[in-house]
């Protein structure tokens, strides 16, 4: 019986979810692991412009992988065929690759596999194994949310998360800089975790989280964003129409100094990521997109007033 009286606990709503229907786990990277064993895969096609961390359950499993090359459109350059028990992994990049994953899901049927930690309000195809990282879109600190057509008869241990949230906390009251230490330390923690189901504390967040007005606020500052660069970007970030809510606003340039120039006036812009500066040769576009592509911050905590701001450095 829970206990009755006593001190509050933090008092969130108690709404439904936005993936309700999805497996939750503790991290997506535990949720491609969930896949990896329950299709019983041997090998996998994964694009060398990814995180370091999708490595993770692949070595643990002893499962042989290939990296494939991706173009300017953020499209394989060429598609391998697969064998019953290969699976292609392709990732929704930035949230604005909706349409193309329904082409690859022509191609690959069941074996394909949607990283869709880029884009979390994209639903899921029927049958494809697709991928969600929460903490990508809100204030948690873990979490994933997996569709998967065949389930694991195992019960996994509940996380606990109430130790990992005080680069949230901390940033509320002291800032960004003051909580980034925290906010690393809370990034590394979850690397080599078993497969676990999603802490109460993530869920009950989620669960109160205003979904749509947070997809609004996105596309608002996204498209007020792309309105004013689409002239300068090198990357053809499609129409507002193809998907269904960005992770960012993704500006390829060459200006090299750029991204420096933002940081050090506070606008802080992920490296989407390090990993693949050792990965590639310098002449691969993965290489090139690494180095010169500007993840702008369009999240639900802005407004034009700090679109505004961000174009003011920009141009």
């Amino acid at each position: 019986m829970n206990s009755i009286g006593g001190y509050f606990y933090l008092e969130l709503r108690d709404n439904s979810l936005y993936h309700n229907d999805a497996i939750n786990l503790n991290s997506a990277r535990n949720c491609l692991e969930y896949i990896l064993l329950s299709k019983n895969y041997k090998h996998i096609y994964i694009p060398y412009y990814t995180c370091d961390s999708i490595l993770e359950p692949i070595i643990k499993h002893n499962i042989s992988y290939h990296y494939y090359n991706i173009d300017i459109n953020l499209e394989p350059k060429k598609l391998p065929l697969l064998k019953n028990d290969e699976c292609f992994l392709y990732t929704n990049y930035f949230g604005i690759k909706d349409c193309y994953t329904q082409h690859l899901y022509e191609i690959y049927g069941n074996n394909l596999i949607i990283d869709n930690a880029q884009s979390f309000y994209s639903k899921p195809i029927k049958g494809v194994d697709t991928i969600y990282s929460p903490r990508k879109f809100f204030g948690v600190s873990d979490g994933g949310y997996l569709y998967c057509d065949k389930k694991l008869k195992t019960n996994f241990e509940q996380d606990i998360s109430y130790n990992r949230f005080s680069h949230l906390i901390k940033r509320i009251e002291l800032g960004a800089n003051a909580a980034f230490s925290d906010f690393r330390e809370n990034d590394e923690s979850l690397s080599n975790q078993p497969i676990k189901e999603m802490s109460k504390l993530t869920k009950k967040i989620l669960a109160s989280v205003d979904y749509e007005f947070i997809r609004e606020k996105r596309i608002e500052n996204f498209t007020f964003l792309h309105n004013n660069l689409k002239l300068i970007n090198k990357l053809q970030v499609g129409d507002i129409n193809d998907f269904k809510c960005p992770l960012v606003y993704p500006l390829l340039t060459d200006n090299v100094y750029l991204k420096r120039k933002l940081i050090e006036n506070k606008i802080y812009v992920a490296t989407y990521w390090p990993n693949v500066l050792e990965w590639c040769k310098k002449d691969d576009f993965e290489y090139y997109i690494t180095n010169q592509l500007i993840a702008l911050p369009i999240d639900q905590r802005y407004g034009i007033n700090e679109m505004k701001k961000i174009l003011e450095i920009i141009l």
